[in-house]
């Protein structure tokens, strides 16, 4: 473990451009106490407070000059895929199948159009972020995040980590697909923000259905595209327990020096993320180049996440992500991580005993979760250090032991 180090309280006044902190810190991979709490006020900076600098080879384009200045104007070339073709007929499914499979087995990035969701829903969860971020600090700390927990509102993740912080604010909240579940979104944003925020809660009840739905049916054409048919995967996500996160990225002041997000991989299974406006961010690590994904009119962002690659053994991937900020222009965007139901196994569609070639144990969502929370912050190695950590399958020959006491990393967690 990384030791602690303490944030000491610095508080100036908003008129002076300060950054405030309340006391608090904790270890890069551990849980803080739940009265050790960071708060990080990010709309009137002249300068990033030296938690939020990351170091320079993260931040760089690419690992040669070439190669940046090349990135800097090259997009990352991601199909767009008619969902809505896919799910009509035959003839759309089968072009689907082959423009996700292609995604997927080099860089885990595509786009979708015609997914039926509604411009005027997607309009209103980004309006409801904008004016969310925008209220007071103390308004906003109702639904401050509970050490340990993936729901509720943070300044940079500072309730969790004390450095290389990302340039960014977000408010997390589950979304169960269960008879039981009710209005579950729309329950907690109003009891934790007050019962007048129930219209905004109500937004994204109807938004975080509309992403599930687009979730299953983006299932459908994985299933398809590995030869499982439409249905596999869309079962095994019916019952779903996913996490929705409304992230802001502020204006910086020196954007060079700082990320909104940290490299990483998603340890959920699938992302469905919703750019706002023309404001782009998002950038795939490809070919040791970061390459961007600019927003596109009415088009969804999808992914795949570590629990969709262990899920086919590692035949399709997950990809090294991460978003960039601006010095003039604020950013927003909505995450939407799809992940099975907690208790669900984990583990590819092969008949029969373990099979050799297995890359991963079984594992549950739970377990994955609870690792990247409580252990490891999550990155690129998350899932092969998860791997390492749990009881490696009986049939796997010269795998190494889980290690006495969980691995440290130092790259930006998502969930």
């Amino acid at each position: 473990m990384v030791e602690s180090t303490k944030l000491v309280a610095m508080v100036e006044s908003a008129e002076g451009g300060g950054w405030l902190a309340t006391k608090g810190g904790e270890t890069d991979g551990g849980m803080g106490g739940a009265n050790e709490s960071v708060v990080f006020d990010l709309w009137r900076q002249t300068k990033i407070p030296a938690p939020f600098v990351w170091p320079r080879a993260d931040v760089l384009l690419s690992s040669s000059s070439a190669a940046a200045a090349a990135a800097r104007e090259e997009e990352l070339d991601v199909p767009a895929v008619d969902l809505g073709a896919a799910l009509r007929g035959a003839d759309g499914m089968r072009l689907a199948a082959v423009q996700v499979a292609a995604a997927c087995a080099s860089h885990g990035f595509f786009q979708v159009i015609g997914h039926g969701v509604d411009p005027a829903l997607a309009r209103a969860a980004l309006d409801g972020a904008a004016g969310f971020f925008r209220l007071p600090l103390a308004t906003k700390q109702r639904a401050r995040r509970a050490p340990g927990t993936v729901t509720g509102y943070t300044t940079a993740h500072a309730d969790r980590f004390v450095a290389n912080l990302p340039w960014k604010e977000t408010l997390s909240f589950s979304h169960r697909h269960d008879a039981g579940a009710g209005s579950n979104v729309a329950d907690y944003i109003a009891s934790t923000l007050g019962n007048e925020f129930k219209p905004l809660g109500d937004v994204y009840q109807a938004y975080c259905e509309a992403m599930e739905e687009v979730s299953l049916a983006i299932m459908a054409v994985l299933g398809e595209s590995l030869g499982l048919g439409s249905a596999y995967y869309r079962e095994f996500f019916a019952d779903s327990s996913s996490i929705m996160r409304c992230n802001y990225y502020p204006a910086c002041p020196e954007p060079e020096r700082t990320l909104g997000t940290g490299p990483h991989c998603d340890p959920s299974a699938l992302t469905v993320l919703l750019q706002d406006g023309d404001v782009d961010g998002l950038q795939v690590l490809v070919g040791g180049s970061w390459r961007p994904v600019r927003p596109k009119p009415g088009a969804l962002v999808v992914n795949i996440g570590d629990t969709f690659m262990a899920l086919t053994n590692g035949r399709y991937k997950s990809c090294m992500h991460r978003a960039v900020v601006h010095r003039e222009r604020e950013r927003r965007s909505l995450a939407f991580f799809l992940s099975p139901r907690e208790d669900r196994v984990v583990r590819p569609p092969v008949a029969g005993a373990c099979v050799e070639r297995r890359l991963y144990p079984d594992f549950t969502w739970a377990d994955l979760m609870s690792f990247t929370q409580r252990h490891y912050r999550a990155d690129t190695r998350t899932l092969d250090a998860f791997a390492r950590w749990l009881r490696p399958p009986a049939c796997s020959s010269g795998a190494p032991p889980p290690p006495s006491s969980p691995p440290t990393a130092t790259q930006q967690t998502t969930v």
